[in-house]
């Protein structure tokens, strides 16, 4: 392994590790920072494991590794990870002693600073995925509330209607509509963006039916092309020949996250998926069926990472991709608002090595990087694992200029 390829590898197992610890903070580190540049600044909670009692939330979205992995900032003032400020440069330490230094994107994508025609900002429409890839893509989340918590049958590790703005404690737009969406994905793609998904919590397999054939319609309608190259995140539906719709409604890909493998975990994790969806069996169902009507490499499903043996995960993650289906992991943060919250996961390397192989397994199918990032657009460790193994990153070519 070269020299460079051996620091991208620390640097994303970095990356992955400051996602599973979090980082800690002194109140008003990053004022100057924030006054500079105030796109940066952080309104949401998301993977956060704790919530700071603040007037006002004083930390960016982001920050840059410097071999250029971008990290989202979590927030655990328990963290043994600190970011701190020496004159104008910030650096991260662990422990108390310095490890690397840190930089922050210089600017948030434009489309962050206008509104739809009805007066919503569009940073709370949709938001860039992209995590500092040339492969501009963003997520729409269209609702951040989900049906299966009134009936008491919320995923255990999901925190889907706790979000709140921190700045102005308002709840975010409980719902957007399709002309919201239609209007900023116009406003992004006319910036570059080149990918999207469509996400949220779940509503009535029919409602979720006609609203995702809306907004297809609305962003062909605005962006006057019928391949939008968007992703439909959606719930296995009992008619399976639904899934037909989505395809011919323009989605490139659709994705059915089956969070977790073999059917006695899933009806513990995921008790409203079993009760709206069908089950775990008609849950797999549904995704071998998309991989006939998609094409293998247009389907993908996302597992979290954590919840189960890592034997029985890696099996699920084989299965599926032995099929032609895009398989992910995401590490099982437990955060606030979720059901698992005060819970831990496993270590950061546990978490390495399921990603390693992951990615192994992929390969192993003949799944591109193209492949991946039309069927997950949001950029992953798996994005930057192939990256990292092609040498295609940008650290490649500055490398090749420096020397």
């Amino acid at each position: 392994m070269s020299a460079l390829k051996e620091k991208l590898y620390e640097e994303l197992k970095l990356k992955l590790t400051l996602a599973m610890e979090g980082v800690s903070y002194k109140l008003g580190v990053f004022d100057n920072l924030l006054k500079e540049r105030p796109g940066l600044r952080k309104e949401y909670v998301g993977w956060d494991k704790e919530i700071i009692s603040r007037a006002k939330y004083d930390a960016p979205t982001a920050f840059n590794l410097p071999y250029g992995q971008q990290v989202n900032l979590v927030e655990d003032s328990n963290s043994p990870y600190t970011v701190e400020k020496t004159g104008e440069l910030f650096h991260l330490a662990y422990r108390g002693e310095y490890l690397t230094s840190i930089s922050f994107p210089e600017k948030q994508p434009d489309f962050y600073f206008k509104r739809t025609s009805d007066g919503m900002r569009m940073r709370d429409i949709g938001f860039d995925s992209s995590a500092g890839s040339p492969r501009k893509s963003l997520v729409f989340s269209y609702s951040s509330e989900c049906a299966v918590k009134d009936k008491g049958e919320t995923c255990l590790f999901c925190c889907y209607n706790r979000d709140k703005i921190l700045d102005n404690e308002k709840e975010r737009p409980p719902f957007r509509n399709s002309t919201q969406i239609a209007e900023t994905a116009k406003a992004a793609y006319d910036e570059g963006f080149s990918h999207l998904t469509i996400t949220g919590g779940f509503i009535p397999e029919r409602r979720e039916v006609e609203y995702y054939l809306d907004v297809a319609e609305e962003i062909q309608n605005h962006l006057g092309a019928d391949d939008f190259n968007g992703t439909a995140c959606i719930g296995a539906p009992l008619d399976l020949s639904v899934i037909e719709k989505y395809k011919e409604a323009g989605f490139r890909t659709i994705a059915f996250n089956t969070e977790v493998w073999r059917k006695e975990y899933f009806e513990v994790y995921c008790p409203g998926k079993v009760t709206m969806c069908g089950g775990y069996d008609n849950w797999i169902a549904a995704i071998r069926h998309a991989i006939d009507v998609f094409g293998k490499g247009k389907v993908r499903s996302n597992f979290v990472a954590g919840l189960q043996p890592k034997e029985i995960l890696m099996e699920g993650i084989e299965e599926l991709a032995s099929i032609g289906v895009v398989t992910l992991a995401s590490s099982w943060i437990p955060v606030i608002g979720s059901p698992l919250e005060g819970h831990r996961s496993p270590t950061p390397d546990w978490h390495w090595d399921v990603q390693l192989k992951s990615a192994r397994i992929l390969r192993k199918y003949g799944r591109t990087l193209d492949e991946i990032f039309d069927a997950a657009p949001a950029r992953t460790l798996a994005h930057e694992i192939y990256e990292i193994e092609d040498e295609t990153l940008p650290a490649y070519s500055a490398y090749a200029e420096a020397v």
